[in-house]
């Protein structure tokens, strides 16, 4: 009497039918399906024992199931990646994930150097000055209305410039009668002290230091016969063609203060009232 040789799940004998060895125990192909054939994640059926299957990270597939979720098209033989369950072809992958160069509208490919600003993605080559049309690379550059410069072609179209050397003002400066000068620019046209922090005054357009201008231009106080500039010597009264500092317009004989008091010329003198009646 022969032995036995059945299905080890439902004992049906396997003689003269084609069966499957699972952990070394016989099973006929109905038993092998329903226990442990694996379901195709994409149809959801049953992956037959003489159906040629495809494994991905722990997930089952019939051959004509393994497809791009996006252009159906093979992925048996092709280069594919996965988001989440879907399974993507190289060219829908970068299509729909990789970013695209708002310059010439082109996939940035996985591995080109990348240019990223503001939300915004470029090709190296593709960040571009605005003005002179040289790459930007990683070098400093400047927005301005959704465009962009590099640092030297903003400063020549935007900066303002000094009115003395025109070189660009990137930061601080003096501004006097409406135009702009560099601090170490802003000097006194006499000697050419700088007078950025100092006190200055001007003859026309132009500026001079107190020093200077005093030497060049200042009227001469008729009491101390210094120059009357304005600067720390306070108000100064004039009369006829004669002025003085406020503190030395005083009566030539007593030396009282005549600011604010009536006085009465004479030659060369001015008399206070009492002084005047004298004579």
């Amino acid at each position: 009497m022969s032995e036995r040789f059945d299905c080890k799940n439902c004992k049906k004998s396997l003689y003269g039918q084609q069966y499957i060895q699972v952990e070394n125990e016989p099973h006929c192909i109905t038993c092998y399906e329903g226990l442990h054939a694996n379901t195709c994640q994409e149809c959801k059926e049953i992956i037959g024992h003489n159906a040629k299957e495809l494994a991905f990270e722990d997930r089952y597939y019939h051959e004509h199931c393994f497809r791009c979720f996006r252009c159906d098209r093979s992925l048996a033989d092709e280069s594919f990646t996965s988001h989440g369950d879907l399974l993507l072809c190289s060219d829908c992958c970068l299509n729909e994930f990789s970013s695209k160069c708002v310059s010439c509208d082109k996939t940035i490919m996985p591995g080109s150097k990348i240019l990223e600003f503001d939300g915004s993605s470029w090709h190296e080559d593709c960040f571009v000055c605005h003005s002179c049309e040289k790459p930007i690379g990683g070098e400093a550059f400047v927005p301005n209305k959704n465009q962009y410069y590099c640092v030297p072609c903003y400063e020549d179209r935007f900066t303002p410039r000094c009115s003395h050397c025109n070189k660009a003002l990137t930061k601080g400066g003096v501004t006097y009668k409406d135009e702009l000068w560099h601090r170490e620019c802003f000097l006194c046209a006499g000697c050419s002290a700088p007078l950025a922090g100092q006190p200055f005054t001007s003859q026309g357009e132009t500026p001079y230091c107190v020093k200077c201008f005093s030497s060049l231009y200042a009227k001469k106080c008729a009491g101390c016969n210094s120059a009357i500039t304005g600067f720390g010597d306070g108000k100064y009264i004039s009369f006829e063609d004669r002025q003085w500092h406020q503190p030395c317009f005083k009566c030539s004989r007593c030396s009282v203060s005549l600011v604010g008091s009536g006085f009465f010329p004479y030659r060369d003198l001015i008399l206070c009232t009492d002084c005047n009646n004298d004579d």
